[in-house]
C-alpha cells in the first residue's frame, strides 16, 4: 500500500483528538508540528504553560503531554495509519518530548480502536459524587491491562491501603491550601467570568465531601465564597494507583499513555474518573505513597473511578494555538 500524507481535514481530526486528553490545571502544555517532508508530527512541551511551584521537575506536565500522545495515537489508527511513536527522540532537543510517524498505512486495526477513538469526546473528568454498582472485576482487569500495554502498571489496593493512601492525599491537599505560593499558582488556573480557552471554569471544580472522607482538591484554596454546596461522597471509594518501574522522564510520558488508555477504556465502560494528584507534589508523601509490598514502584497518579454522569468539556486552545506545519 502506498503511504499516505495527512491533508488538513485529517491533521485536524488528529490534533483536536490529541488536545481533548486531560492536562493538569488543564493547562494543555503542548504544542504539535507536522513535518511534511516525512508526515511526522513533532510533539513538544510549552514552558508558558507549566506549573513552576507545583511541577518543578515538569514530571506532571510529561504525563500530560503523554495522553495527548496516546490520543494522537488513537486517532491515527482510527483513520488508517500504522503510527510509530518515538518518545523523548533527540536529546539535543529536552522540549522535544515525542514524535509520531504518520507514513505507514495501517494492516489491521488493533481491536478496541474504534471504540477508543469514540470514547474520546465523550472522556470528562467528574468531581462529583459517584454512586451505583461496584465496577466489575471484568472491568478492572480491562483497566489493568491498558496500563500494561503502555509498559505502567495499575493496581486496586484494598480497603485498608485506599485509607492510607486518601488520608496522604488529605494531608497533601491541607499542605497544598496553607501554602501561599501554592494556593496563588492553583487560583491562577481557575477561569474568571469572560472564560477562555483554557485553565479550568468555576462550574467544573467539583464540591468539596460533606463528611471529609473524600479529599477532592480544593482550586480555590481557602475561599468559601467560591465554593459549591459540599455533598456526601461514596463510602467505599474505588481508587486506582498508576505506577512505574522507574521515574525518568520517559517514564513520565509512559504514565501520561498509560493513564489515559486507563480513562478511554474506563469511558468504553460508561465508567467515570477524577484524578488525585495532590500526593504527588509533595516528594516526601509521594514516596509514602508507594506499597512496598509490590516492589519499588513509583507512583505517578491516583484514580479514583465509578458510575455517575458523563461530565461537561473544559475548553481548549484552537487548533491555530497549538498546530504549525513545517513551522508555518
Amino acid at each position: 500500500m502506498a503511504a499516505m500524507s495527512p491533508d488538513a481535514a485529517a491533521l485536524e481530526k488528529l490534533v483536536s483528538a490529541a488536545v481533548a486528553a486531560p492536562s493538569i490545571h488543564n493547562t494543555q502544555p503542548w504544542h504539535f508540528r507536522l513535518c511534511s517532508g516525512t508526515d511526522t508530527l513533532e510533539v513538544r512541551s510549552v514552558s508558558e504553560r507549566s506549573l513552576p511551584t507545583i511541577d518543578p521537575d515538569g514530571r506532571a506536565l510529561h504525563i500530560s503531554v503523554g495522553a495527548a500522545v496516546l490520543n494522537l495515537r488513537t486517532a491515527a489508527r482510527h483513520f488508517g495509519w500504522a503510527p510509530e511513536v518515538r518518545l523523548l527522540p533527540d536529546p539535543a532537543e529536552p522540549g522535544l518530548l515525542a514524535t509520531v510517524r504518520l507514513e505507514e498505512p495501517s494492516q489491521v486495526q488493533p481491536p478496541g480502536t474504534a471504540e477508543l477513538y469514540e470514547a474520546i469526546r465523550h472522556r470528562h473528568t467528574v468531581r462529583t459524587p459517584f454512586g451505583g454498582p461496584p465496577i466489575a472485576t471484568g472491568v478492572r482487569g480491562e483497566l489493568v491491562e491498558a496500563a500494561h500495554a503502555e509498559r505502567a502498571m495499575l493496581y486496586f489496593p484494598d480497603r485498608k491501603e485506599t485509607a492510607r493512601l486518601l488520608h496522604l492525599t488529605a494531608e497533601a491537599e491541607r499542605r497544598s491550601t496553607t501554602d501561599p505560593a501554592r494556593r496563588s499558582e492553583s487560583r491562577r488556573w481557575i477561569q474568571g467570568p469572560d472564560g477562555g480557552p483554557y485553565g479550568l471554569p468555576a462550574a467544573s471544580l467539583g464540591p468539596q465531601d460533606a463528611t471529609g472522607r473524600m479529599p477532592m482538591r480544593d482550586y480555590s484554596a481557602l475561599r468559601p465564597a467560591e465554593h459549591l454546596h459540599p455533598e456526601t461522597f461514596e463510602d467505599e471509594p474505588c481508587i486506582a494507583v498508576l505506577a512505574t518501574e522507574r521515574d525518568r522522564r520517559e517514564d513520565w510520558l509512559r504514565a501520561g499513555l498509560a493513564l489515559e488508555n486507563v480513562l478511554l477504556t474506563a469511558t468504553v465502560h460508561q465508567v467515570r474518573a477524577s484524578l488525585l494528584h495532590q500526593a504527588m507534589e509533595w516528594p516526601y508523601l509521594r514516596w509514602e505513597a508507594r506499597d512496598p509490598h509490590l516492589g519499588p514502584g513509583c507512583v505517578q497518579i491516583l484514580i479514583r473511578l465509578g458510575h455517575g454522569p458523563e461530565g461537561e468539556p473544559t475548553p481548549r486552545l484552537p487548533l491555530s494555538e497549538v498546530l504549525d506545519v513545517d513551522g508555518g
